[in-house]
């Protein structure tokens, strides 16, 4: 028996680790700042990924379909919260109305790649959904001219903060006697949003359209035999995992001020799957873990490893870029050899490799 199952069997011991972890959540960021505001805008993007991570881990944990392009939609969201919250087209809406536009001009983009894709798969679909995350970020550092929508390679600038009436989610504040950050405040929010993506993705992995995507990915021969509408199904899956994306895109935009095509290049969905390979395909719990670790483990290494270098040979020998590089392709070599599902496998994938 498992952690989770033990958890599950004794409800008190169950409620208890949830009011530990929340105790934990709500402290986190005044620990963090006080090692600087840097951790807590680290650990912002950290969400942000993880947010990424839970959206492509339906495309490829539940459905089973390769996707090498995933961040294209992160780039849709976060472009079209620009173009309505910025002097760009000068159009400042709230963002309770452009999140929800940009989940869903994701999801139609998100359909516009799966409609054409439907009998692919493996690596036909993965260089297909490649070219279409290049395509995307080719168009938003293009439409400059004629008429310039994205204002090409110079990106967008001065986008609106969230903020709720007069309360921005930007600046500092005094709270109850308590000073919140800019950062701190963004880790709340995303917070919150975190917390409702798990809740979706839980409701959906064991809902009825949860399963016809295990079937789908299992055998889609098989599937389509019992009736299960594989083209409606797989769509849905692209177009579910799309908006997710879309809404941490416009998430983006808005805590960083600025975006530009070079935030949507093809090693951000390489490290988005990365993360979704390392914690285990299919496994929520799981895929949150892959994500929080490849987005500290190299953060932290960018700050040990110079200061380490110099202590030890007085000088810089190797950049801190190139040794993070080295150990992340270090551990996926180690992790497909030694643990192919993952740090934490659902257990139908336990149950497979356990078969073979």
């Amino acid at each position: 028996m498992n952690i989770s199952d033990k958890l599950k069997s004794n409800p008190a011991a169950l409620w208890s680790a949830v009011v530990l972890i929340a105790c934990a959540l709500v402290a986190l960021p005044f620990v963090l700042a006080m090692a600087g505001t840097t951790w807590v805008r680290v650990t912002n993007l950290a969400i942000l990924f993880t947010l990424l991570a839970l959206g492509l881990n339906i495309v490829v944990g539940f459905a089973g379909l390769l996707d090498l392009g995933y961040i294209a939609f992160y780039g849709v969201g976060a472009y079209t919260y620009a173009l309505l919250a910025s002097p760009q087209f000068n159009l400042h809406l709230p963002f309770w109305i452009i999140l929800p536009i940009g989940a869903l001009t994701a999801c139609v983009f998100g359909v516009l790649l799966g409609a054409p894709t439907l009998k692919l798969r493996g690596d036909y679909l993965a260089i297909v959904t490649l070219g279409f995350g290049e395509i995307v970020r080719i168009f938003f550092n293009n439409l400059s001219q004629p008429v310039n929508i994205t204002n090409g390679p110079q990106g967008i600038s001065r986008i609106d903060p969230i903020s709720i009436g007069n309360f921005s989610f930007n600046g500092s504040e005094v709270i109850l006697g308590i000073n919140f950050s800019g950062p701190v405040k963004y880790y709340y929010l995303l917070l919150l949003v975190l917390i409702a993506v798990i809740v979706i993705n839980l409701r959906l992995e064991d809902s009825r359209i949860g399963r016809a995507w295990q079937a789908i990915r299992e055998d889609e021969i098989a599937a389509a035999a019992m009736g299960i509408n594989t083209t409606r199904i797989k769509l849905l899956a692209f177009a579910m995992g799309a908006s997710f994306g879309g809404v941490a895109g416009g998430m983006f935009a808005a805590m960083q001020g600025f975006i530009s095509p070079d935030s949507f290049v093809l090693v951000e969905s390489v490290m988005v799957l990365s993360m979704v390979v390392l914690g285990g395909m299919g496994n929520i719990w799981g895929v949150i873990v892959g994500a929080l670790l490849l987005s500290f483990v190299p953060e932290l290494l960018r700050h040990t490893v110079d200061p380490l270098q110099r202590s030890l040979f007085g000088r810089l020998i190797v950049e801190p870029e190139v040794v993070r590089m080295l150990l992340f392709g270090l551990a996926l070599m180690l992790m497909m050899l030694f643990r192919p599902a993952g740090l934490w496998p659902s257990k139908v994938r336990r149950r497979e490799l356990a078969e073979k």
